[in-house]
């Protein structure tokens, strides 16, 4: 696959932003999950750039979702905290691990060439089979008369285990934080209210993405050009779809957007 090197400003990607942006609105999904595959695929953008520049951008969008999250009172701080204590480390870790394999923005090709689009795809099979069978887990976990006995004995040392494998696949693939971390959070706390557990993952994905984002800055694997036209689009695409996300068949669109991203990585991952 030819990948584009350098990025010159292209009406098409604001407007692509606007439509993710929409969707992201509508159903909550991240934008990574999304947003990178299609600059990977439909734009031919280089898979190391496009998950460096969706980072930071989703760093910039979520921050602003953060801050009304807490205003409302959504966020619960100690499982945000659990989450960012291994998710932190391990974006750093992987981020070293980029370093050292030679991954670079432009020029020739490098180890990670291979690595990322696998990754991306995994992570993207991943986050669809979480919206396929969210509810399905979310009722069994709900069921279990033992859930109580598994919370407390052992759901803070789980919490900041989710938080790594997170933290990792998402300075991979910039995909995760939103579907996988929601579906994780509620089958390990049940009893807490949805939008406490939207809001706590929401405010996790904040410091996360800011530091796997400026980790692939530090790499050069991050184009302002492409970051500006996406956040053009996007900003007001998001608080579109949000205010329309009341009056659209979630479901169904949860469905069709699951069915879309389990093609999508499997492309990714034969390619």
């Amino acid at each position: 696959m030819h990948y584009i090197m350098d990025i010159v400003f292209n009406p098409a990607l604001p407007v692509s932003g606007f439509v993710v942006g929409l969707l992201v609105g509508l159903t909550g999904v991240g934008g990574g999950s999304l947003m990178t595959p299609l600059l990977v695929l439909g734009f031919g953008i280089r898979p190391v750039t496009a998950v460096g520049t969706d980072l930071l951008y989703a760093a910039m969008t979520k921050s602003g979702g953060s801050w009304v999250h807490h205003r409302h009172g959504n966020i619960d701080w100690t499982i945000t905290g659990r989450l960012a204590a291994g998710s932190v480390p391990a974006a750093g870790l992987t981020l070293l691990l980029l370093a050292q394999l030679g991954v670079q923005g432009h020029g020739d090709r490098d180890a990670t060439e291979g690595l990322i689009p696998v990754a991306l795809g995994v992570a993207l099979l991943l986050t669809a089979t979480s919206l396929m069978f969210r509810r399905r887990l979310l009722e069994r976990a709900r069921r279990r008369s033992a859930s109580v006995y598994f919370r407390h004995r052992h759901v803070a040392g789980l919490t900041v285990l989710v938080g790594a494998i997170v933290g990792m696949l998402v300075t991979i693939s910039s995909v995760g934080a939103g579907a996988l971390g929601v579906t994780a959070l509620s089958f390990l706390y049940p009893q807490l209210e949805t939008r406490r557990v939207v809001g706590s993952d929401i405010a996790h994905a904040v410091p996360l993405t800011l530091v796997a984002g400026f980790g692939h800055w530090w790499l050069g694997t991050v184009d302002v050009v492409l970051l500006v036209s996406l956040l053009i689009g996007s900003l007001p695409g998001i608080a579109l779809g949000a205010h329309f996300a009341a009056k659209v068949p979630e479901r169904a669109l949860r469905g069709l957007l699951a069915s879309v991203l389990l093609l999508v990585g499997g492309k990714l991952i034969l390619a």
